[in-house]
């Protein structure tokens, strides 16, 4: 499962205090409006990948995760590209928090746009899905990107150059936190719920609170999540009958259960709050997250306003 955070650097002699650094991104400024069309690929949780290049090198396969706050890299392609200035960190991730290194990553390409991370974690590649790394939040700030889950693409722009909320059925305000985007006018069986659009996740994860007040759900095996630091947890499961996202309707949505600290470092530990992921939102036509004017859009499929029962992966069954 995805969710990470970089908190703070850990050095047991750090040097002096220096100027706060620019922001984690930068981005290469453009005369013109532009799209960044790139076509997705599938990798074996059924999240999704996009080609990136570094200095001039790749392309790369990088897990699209808007869960993760940071950019990651895998340690075989830090290696590999020789970036060898590293700097310790603590990085908070679904199951655990441990100390991890940093590098910073300059000319980091996705289609058109130029960006620099300048504390890019780095992890083992089978933690996060054998791919060459993660592309976080850090990395799609002040752009709204576009899920199209029927042509199999992604895009990357502002939203008027995506031709705004045209199209879509439903749009849903966010409140930002920490860079995250967060829905809280939801509901599940009767519940008001915090949402977070996780592309990162394979399935939807919940928080304790949230297990409590769903305590007559229907129970599941239990499910064994592992997060990117490779540590394992076991989480109860239960069936939730109705999760309702602004104007959609989703039905029979499996909920595993976890204290992870993000919840505690998102401030979502005290009310319940739930990661939506990717599941359920291949069940949607297209999902826009738009980080700038902090909503996001779902393009319901047609198949649902024939209230016709599908199913995807044993998941969610059904979208209204």
């Amino acid at each position: 499962m995805s969710w990470l955070f970089l908190a703070a650097a850990l050095a047991a002699a750090a040097p002096p205090p220096e100027p706060p650094p620019p922001p984690a991104t930068d981005v290469a400024p453009l005369e013109t409006p532009f799209t960044d069309t790139i076509t997705l690929e599938a990798e074996r949780y059924r999240r999704l990948t996009v080609p990136v290049t570094i200095q001039g090198q790749g392309p790369f396969r990088f897990m699209i995760d808007t869960g993760a706050q940071a950019t990651v890299l895998s340690r075989d392609l830090a290696d590999r590209l020789q970036l060898f200035d590293r700097q310790p960190a603590t990085l908070i991730a679904m199951a655990s928090t441990r100390e991890v290194e940093t590098t910073r990553v300059s000319d980091m390409g996705l289609g058109t746009r130029s960006f620099t991370i300048h504390a890019a974690p780095l992890l083992d590649a089978v933690n996060i899905g054998g791919a060459d790394g993660i592309l976080g939040i850090d990395s799609l700030q002040h752009q709204r990107v576009l899920f199209d889950f029927e042509n199999n693409l992604l895009m990357v722009a502002d939203a008027d150059t995506l031709g705004g909320n045209r199209g879509f059925d439903i749009v849903v305000r966010a409140r930002r936190r920490l860079g995250q985007l967060i829905i809280h006018r939801a509901e599940i069986d009767g519940v008001s719920v915090a949402v977070v659009i996780d592309t990162g996740a394979q399935g939807s994860i919940g928080n304790p609170v949230l297990q409590r007040r769903l305590r007559r759900a229907r129970a599941q095996d239990p499910a064994l999540l592992t997060d990117v630091n490779g540590v394992e947890v076991t989480g109860d499961t239960r069936l939730a009958q109705r999760l309702a996202l602004g104007g959609a309707v989703i039905e029979n949505l499996p909920i595993t259960f976890t204290d992870s600290p993000t919840f505690h470092h998102l401030d979502l530990a005290d009310e319940p709050a739930m990661v939506l992921g990717m599941a359920e939102l291949r069940l949607f036509k297209r999902v826009a997250i738009d980080f700038s004017s902090q909503r996001v859009l779902f393009d319901l499929p047609d198949s649902a306003r024939l209230h016709q029962l599908f199913a995807l992966d044993d998941r969610a069954t059904r979208i209204d």
